[in-house]
């Protein structure tokens, strides 16, 4: 069979072509494998894939804590959740904070509210506290999204992500990573300020790794309470760690 000009043609037009596509499908197909890769829910290092979604979720999230008592205010931060344990059955809803942002309102907490960023304020009482670990949960009639707590422990470089009221700048947020843990902290690279205190640290996937604790003026690193720290008084977990270690 004699092959036509035509057919000659077409076929000098794809054997010219045909590199050209091959090159445009493996330059489209290298970015979507490592893609893949860079998967949140397996690789703790990177950022999230959505950045935005997950300051804006946890954002909602965070709220301002006020004690405010008569020539004395005070701010901090807390972070909502819903637990399960049998303490906290009577709310749907409740937040967790540092011992230290609540501690003035003990036995004052008609000074005690939490707010939305720049919103107006909520009364607020106190459920549980515990001041070994510097954590408390409080509960409000103020209802925001809850924040989901991590089902993995963090390890150092992991991405990290801060949100809460940095020197009354309320809804700030700041970007690091993991620098190190021990049995109850998360040392952190994100920068934090006072007004911070009790506000949560997420992992890349928007989920709660610790409380945002305490800073440091000397060393270029700031603490975070783990969720491991919760199970002294607030968790019912199944060991003396939340995560397995």
């Amino acid at each position: 069979m004699t092959e036509s000009p035509a057919t000659k043609f077409i076929a000098a037009i794809l054997i010219v072509v045909a590199p050209f596509a091959m090159g445009a499908f493996f330059l489209a197909w290298g970015p979507s494998g490592q893609y893949q890769v860079t998967n949140p829910q397996d690789d703790g290092y990177v950022q999230p894939r959505d950045v935005g979604g997950v300051v804006a979720d946890t954002r909602r999230s965070t709220v301002s804590v006020f004690c405010d008592l008569p020539g004395e205010e005070g701010i901090g931060s807390a972070w909502a959740v819903t637990l399960k344990e049998a303490a906290y059955k009577d709310y749907k809803q409740v937040y967790i904070t540092n011992h230290h942002v609540v501690a003035d309102c003990i036995g004052k907490e008609k000074y005690l509210s939490v707010a939305r960023a720049y919103k107006k304020p909520v009364a607020a009482r106190i459920v549980t506290l515990d001041k070994e670990n510097d954590l408390a949960v409080i509960v409000s009639d103020l209802k925001v999204p809850s924040l989901k707590i991590s089902e993995n422990p963090p390890y150092p470089g992991y991405w990290v992500m801060t949100s809460g009221s940095a020197d009354a700048y309320e809804g700030s947020v700041t970007f690091g990573a993991v620098l190190n843990t021990n049995e109850s902290e998360i040392l952190f690279t994100a920068n934090v300020s006072q007004g911070n205190s009790g506000g949560p640290l997420v992992d890349n996937e928007g989920f709660v790794i610790g409380t945002v604790s305490w800073i440091s003026k000397v060393e270029q690193y700031n603490g975070a309470k783990m969720i491991d720290a919760m199970c002294s008084k607030i968790l019912k977990c199944d060991g003396v760690y939340y995560w397995e270690w």
